[in-house]
C-alpha cells in the first residue's frame, strides 16, 4: 500500500461526500495504491448516516464521542497500512485537485505540505495570531515556515509514528508534526495551494486555540531547542542590566542593585538554556 488518506470529520454532512468523490477521482489517475479512512469524530449531525449509505470501499471508524482533531488523526495513523499518509479536511476548504502537486515531491522529501498562500480564506481576526505563531515556529525551525498548521500534507508514516507521544488531541496536531520534523532534521517541502471557504460551521475557537498553539510552541521549543527559547530573554536582560548600570555609573557615579540583578538574572537564564540544551542533545 503506497498511501493511506486520513480524513477526520466532525459534523461534515454538507461536504464529506463531495470531498470523498473528488479524492477518488484524483487518486485513481495516479499510479499509487491507496486506501481512504474517514474518522468520524462523534458527529452529532447526519455525517454518520451519510457515510453509512454512500461510502462503498471507504473505511470508516467512529469515535464514541468528540475526541478532537488530533485524536482522530492518531487513531487513523495507528491503523493505516500505507507507507505514506495523506491528510486533508472533510469540509471542502483544501483543493483536492491540487494533491498531485504534493504527490510529485513525496519521494524526495519526508513531508510535503500544501501552503495556503493562494487566495487564502482565513478570517481577519485569525491572521495576526497566525502571523505570531508562524514567526515563533520559524525561529524554532531555523527557516521560514509559510504555513505552520496546514491540514493538507503527505508524509512518511514511520517517521510520524516516532512522535506519537507528543501529538495533542486538538487542532495542534499539524503544528506539532511540523515542528517535530524540522527539529529532527527531516526534510519538508512547501507547495503553494488554494484555500477555500468551508462548507458548514467551523469548530475552531480563535482565542482558545491561539492560546493553545502558543503554549504548544513554547513547550516544543523547551523540549527540542531549549537554548533558542532561553537565550534571547537571557541576553536581553543582561543587555538591559549592563546599559542601566553603565548609565548609572557615568551619570550619578553609582551602581544600583537593579542593574546587577538584571544582569545576573539574564546570565542565569542563559546558563539554564545551555544546561537544558546539553540534556536534550545527550537524550537525543
Amino acid at each position: 500500500m503506497d498511501v493511506s488518506v486520513l480524513i477526520p470529520a466532525y459534523n461534515e454532512e454538507q461536504a464529506i461526500l463531495q470531498t470523498l468523490k473528488q479524492l477518488n477521482e484524483v487518486l485513481k489517475r495516479t499510479p499509487l495504491s491507496y486506501e481512504i479512512i474517514v474518522i468520524d469524530d462523534g458527529s452529532t449531525d447526519q455525517t454518520k448516516e451519510v457515510l453509512q449509505k454512500r461510502t462503498k470501499g471507504i473505511r470508516v471508524i467512529r469515535n464514541p464521542y468528540n475526541l478532537g482533531y488530533g485524536a482522530s488523526l492518531k487513531r487513523g495513523l495507528e491503523i493505516a497500512k500505507g507507507e505514506y499518509v495523506l491528510i486533508t479536511d472533510a469540509d471542502g476548504t483544501y483543493p483536492i485537485k491540487e494533491i498531485p502537486a504534493l504527490i510529485a515531491y513525496m519521494y524526495d522529501y519526508d513531508m510535503v505540505v500544501g501552503a495556503r498562500v493562494k487566495n487564502p480564506h482565513i478570517p481577519l481576526l485569525r491572521r495576526p495570531a497566525k502571523w505570531i505563531l508562524t514567526s515563533l515556529a520559524s525561529i524554532l525551525a531555523g527557516r521560514p515556515i509559510p504555513d505552520i498548521n496546514s491540514g493538507l500534507r503527505i508524509f512518511k508514516r514511520d517517521l510520524a509514528l516516532r512522535f506519537m507521544h507528543l501529538y495533542p488531541n486538538g487542532f495542534s496536531f499539524t503544528t506539532t508534526i511540523t515542528l517535530s520534523f524540522f527539529t529532527h532534521g527531516f526534510t519538508v517541502k512547501y507547495v503553494p495551494v488554494h484555500y477555500f471557504k468551508r462548507k458548514g460551521s467551523s469548530s475552531i475557537r480563535p482565542i482558545r486555540d491561539f492560546i493553545g498553539f502558543t503554549t504548544l510552541i513554547v513547550r516544543i521549543m523547551t523540549y527540542f531547542e531549549p537554548l533558542k527559547f532561553f537565550l534571547f530573554p537571557g541576553l536581553l536582560l543582561m543587555l538591559a542590566g549592563f546599559l542601566y548600570g553603565f548609565y548609572q555609573f557615568i551619570v550619578i557615579d553609582n551602581l544600583a542593585d537593579l542593574a546587577v540583578t538584571l544582569f545576573l538574572t539574564g546570565l542565569q537564564i542563559c546558563f539554564l538554556g545551555l544546561v537544558a540544551d546539553l540534556i536534550v542533545k545527550r537524550r537525543g
